[in-house]
């Protein structure tokens, strides 16, 4: 799947950060279907590489004596995967305080039919490392997840499919 491929897709909201992943053998549990860890894993996956893609990678956390650390998940199991299927794993900012929390979606998309296999949600919290309190975030957290957060990114706000009045 190209770039191309992946940024034409149905997606919740615009301008995602998409990594493509093949389910393997070793993916699928004893349903025949991937096991929903792996899904987690994969979204934990993409998180990362776009924290990296924005210039914060583990040994700017160390750095900095910061990480922002999961104190939240959520995750909607909507379809199942098979072996050898080719999904599109995509997250985004979707809010943050500027101070201490922000707020990653996910969404996992089957690209040979357009189906969304899962919707998820990360909070994090920043940290600091060596004691694991929270703290407020640095500088160089600001301007490098700043500018990922989309514009009028709010919490409340429906995704598609999703009736404002569930929320």
């Amino acid at each position: 799947m190209t770039a191309m491929d992946a940024y034409s897709l149905d997606w919740d909201y615009p301008a995602p950060f998409v990594q493509s992943v093949t389910v393997a053998d070793t993916d699928i549990d004893g349903l025949q279907h991937t096991n929903n860890t792996v899904y987690v894993k994969w979204c934990e996956r993409v998180a990362w590489a776009h924290s990296v893609s924005l210039g914060l990678d583990l040994d700017s956390y160390r750095r900095l004596d910061r990480a922002m650390a999961i104190t939240r998940s959520e995750w909607d199991y909507l379809r199942a995967s098979q072996a050898g299927e080719t999904l599109a794993v995509a997250t985004w900012i979707v809010d943050w305080d500027r101070r201490l929390t922000m707020l990653r979606r996910f969404q996992i998309i089957r690209p040979v039919d357009g189906a969304t296999l899962l919707r998820g949600a990360m909070r994090f919290a920043c940290i600091e490392i060596s004691t694991g309190r929270p703290r407020r975030m640095p500088r160089e957290f600001i301007e490098g997840y700043g500018p990922a957060v989309l514009d009028g990114g709010s919490t409340t706000r429906p995704v598609k499919g999703q009736d404002a009045a569930d929320i």
